[in-house]
């Protein structure tokens, strides 16, 4: 199932269970559904309807039966019993966004995304967000569906944790493939996975990658005030 959240609606046909509903639990069904995909505490609810606590919580048991409206969790408040009409899904406000099941942040699943962007980051040598979200749709380990805004938090969190750099594209190298410029990304270390050795900033410098590196003197013939790949990679 999609982790997914959004504001979702569904028609309601003329023979909806609403239609045999008594005037207090339309009332009370008329406010939880006008909250949309926000919802609504039972404390508010009995303060807008002006209904007896009683009539209330009974009114909601038939609700719930007729299956018109649902309780949902508020990672805000998980004490508060919350509601909303069926016909929506919960705001991330209340869900806290895709990263949250059943309010609770879902540490398992956040582990393995950033293993296995990690994981294509070191297949790829350097990626950029596009090439490790297609890259890790295509290799189906994830039978969820993901956005390119949920691997690009997660990149970010790996920048965070030391185990990727994000750097700039010189166009040049292993960069040839990716525009000048471009936001991309490498492996620090390669963790779990094994072992790799890790990759300083001057992976992103021509120098780093210049097989006459050794030649190279601030007054020799080559030197970085004359190479054009040293200046090309200051311009950005």
């Amino acid at each position: 199932m999609s982790r997914l959240q959004g504001q979702k609606r569904k028609q309601t046909d003329s023979n909806s269970p609403a239609q045999s509903l008594t005037e207090q639990e339309r009332i009370l069904y008329n406010v939880i559904r006008s909250k949309q995909d926000m919802g609504i505490w039972t404390r508010d609810m009995k303060r807008e309807t002006n209904l007896p606590d009683n009539v209330v919580n009974k009114s909601l048991k038939v609700l719930q039966a007729k299956n018109l409206i649902k309780e949902v969790v508020n990672i805000q408040n998980k004490g508060r019993k919350h509601y909303m009409a069926t016909e929506f899904e919960p705001s991330k406000e209340i869900t806290g966004g895709a990263w949250y099941v059943e309010g609770n942040l879902d540490t398992e699943f956040i582990q393995i995304l950033k293993e296995q962007c990690t994981k294509q980051i070191y297949k790829l040598k350097v990626a950029t967000l596009e090439g490790v979200t297609d890259s890790i749709k295509r290799s189906g380990v994830l039978n969820v569906e993901l956005t390119k805004q949920q691997i690009d938090e997660i990149l970010k969190a790996l920048v965070l944790d030391n185990e990727i750099i994000e750097l700039k594209s010189n166009g040049m190298g292993e960069f040839a493939s990716i525009p000048v410029g471009k936001i991309c990304y490498k492996c620090i270390s390669k963790g779990n996975i094994g072992g790799e050795p890790r990759t300083g900033a001057m992976a992103s410098i021509p120098c780093g990658v210049c097989p006459r590196i050794r030649q190279c003197t601030p007054d020799g013939i080559i030197s970085p005030q004359t190479c054009v790949y040293y200046s090309k990679w200051l311009d950005f």
